[in-house]
């Protein structure tokens, strides 16, 4: 078997109409609010949310706060590993372009932002989980994230990748609630403060192994840090526009499915630990589904084993052998 994976991208725009397509994850944040009777709402309410924060970072010859607006689409990687043409619906990301109704100009955005994959439904909710079943101390298995973390990386590195975008991705998620993190005086025009954690999450740990560093910021007028994932230089690689549609972007899901976090009504102090029972946060006017959400994580996790890690046991062995040569 080559080493060389063929990977298919395919891309849908994410805007009012969006309806999940029957391949993708569920339990992505913007497949959950395209579902039930104020999936319109919801989107519409979202992409404002994400318009109205880019427009109040990118103030400058913006007097009227409306210049900017932000396109979102949906990129889903599939991936034949074994060139059968048995395609498996690996990862599910976000790209942001920026559209100037000044200029009536696109502008590049950032790929990655949001970050879904079957294999890590399958490592999280079903290895884990087994590994730990007879346990008394929770411990991570031997060799956990390997795979996945090969697989992004030969997706980010392929030929694929690079003649659909000119970047390497950003991925932004929720900070950890079990560290704590403290403010530094690292101060950046966009991202705003920097914060460093205690020790390393699991999280952290997990997509390091997918070649991922990551820094913690808390952008202006955001009530606490997001943790960036990135290649390279965060801080320099990336234009201040390219910078603020992620933020925009993966601050408004955040507000949405973790207001105990990003909708508190205090912000983060000088030492913080995010707290998901925090009481006192305020709620968006958007429907999120977060059970159902945590509920369906299994269930994909069991269908990336019943139908890639298990089918695919030889394969996956082999390729794993020949990547790190």
């Amino acid at each position: 078997m080559s080493k060389d994976i063929i990977f298919t991208i395919k891309s849908e725009c994410l805007d009012e109409n969006y309806h999940p397509s029957d391949s993708t994850r569920v339990t992505t944040n913007f497949a959950n609010l395209a579902r039930g009777e104020r999936r319109q709402a919801n989107l519409r309410n979202a992409l404002k949310m994400v318009n109205n924060r880019f427009n109040a970072l990118a103030h400058w010859d913006n007097p009227n706060g409306d210049r900017y607006a932000v396109e979102l689409d949906i990129v889903s990687v599939e991936m034949d590993i074994a060139n059968n043409g048995h395609a498996f619906p690996a990862i599910e990301i976000l790209k942001t372009t920026i559209f100037d109704h000044q200029t009536n100009k696109r502008i590049q955005g950032i790929v990655g932002n949001n970050f879904s994959s079957y294999v890590r439904d399958y490592d999280f909710s079903i290895w884990l989980l087994e590994h730990n079943q007879n346990q008394s101390q929770f411990s991570v298995p031997k060799n956990f994230g390997e795979l996945h973390g090969k697989l992004f990386q030969c997706f980010v590195n392929s030929s694929d990748y690079k003649a659909h975008f000119n970047k390497p991705p950003v991925i932004c998620l929720s900070v950890s609630d079990s560290k704590v993190y403290r403010q530094t005086d690292n101060l950046h025009p966009i991202l705003g403060t920097e914060y460093l954690a205690n020790e390393a999450s699991l999280t952290e740990q997990y997509f390091k192994k997918m070649g991922l560093q990551v820094r913690y910021f808390m952008p202006p007028n955001t009530v606490a840090p997001l943790a960036f994932y990135f290649f390279g230089d965060l801080l320099n690689d990336y234009t201040h526009l390219e910078l603020i549609s992620t933020i925009s972007t993966m601050e408004t899901f955040q507000k949405i499915y973790r207001p105990e976090i990003y909708n508190a009504n205090s912000v983060a102090g000088k030492c913080y630990q995010p707290n998901l029972k925090n009481a006192d946060h305020s709620f968006t006017q958007i429907v999120y589904d977060r059970e159902e959400r945590s509920q369906l994580a299994n269930e994909q996790g069991k269908f990336a084993e019943e139908h890639f890690i298990k089918p695919y046991q030889a394969e996956l062995s082999q390729w794993l052998a020949q990547y790190a040569q």
